[in-house]
């Protein structure tokens, strides 16, 4: 095991030694499931885009949830393959089932950073909500031994990025699609 696994490792086994309990043990797996291939996020995304007043908000979840999968999921996680902490320490007991994809970066934590960003630019009030729930996704993470340490930290930056890129693209199609309505047709 080379080194930064190593100590990444022991970051996981502090956590599990300190904090492990039934309470967390279930609190983290339901707060885990919220990004569960992003369902709660899509969900709400639907939701969302079906009102006037929220429909922004919803096309900007939709937007980020696409980008976030593309760069998280199929691509990042294919070019480093990063094996999942429990497979390098095959002593620990999960408490949920073993995951078939590879660890870094943190789809989890990605999909609940970027949503949350995505919601917090169009209503600060569940925005901060969202980011709670963010950062309890991104300790879950740690917490149930599937990912490490920096695993997390890639994939929050990654959702922020992805928030942010979603934001600014959300609104120049809005308001390229603005500009075009305002203008006359020319015949």
């Amino acid at each position: 095991m080379d080194a930064l696994n190593q100590f990444e490792i022991g970051i996981l086994d502090f956590i599990r030694e300190t904090f492990s309990c039934k309470f967390l043990d279930y609190f983290f797996i339901g707060i885990t499931s919220l990004s569960d291939k992003g369902i709660f996020w899509i969900a709400l995304a639907i939701i969302l885009l079906c009102f006037k007043k929220t429909r922004k908000t919803g096309i900007c979840l939709g937007a980020v949830l696409i980008i976030g999968e593309i760069l998280g999921n199929q691509i990042l996680k294919k070019i480093f393959e990063r094996p999942r902490p429990y497979t390098v320490n095959p002593d620990i007991t999960l408490i949920i089932d073993k995951l078939s994809s590879f660890s870094f970066p943190s789809g989890h934590s990605r999909c609940a950073v970027e949503c949350s960003i995505a919601i917090f630019a169009n209503n600060k009030k569940w925005g901060a909500v969202a980011i709670v729930v963010a950062v309890l996704t991104c300790l879950s993470r740690m917490y149930l031994y599937v990912h490490y340490p920096t695993d997390v930290l890639a994939g929050a930056a990654l959702g922020v990025i992805d928030g942010l890129l979603a934001i600014f693209i959300v609104k120049k199609v809005g308001e390229y699609i603005s500009n075009r309505k305002s203008k006359p047709e020319v015949k």
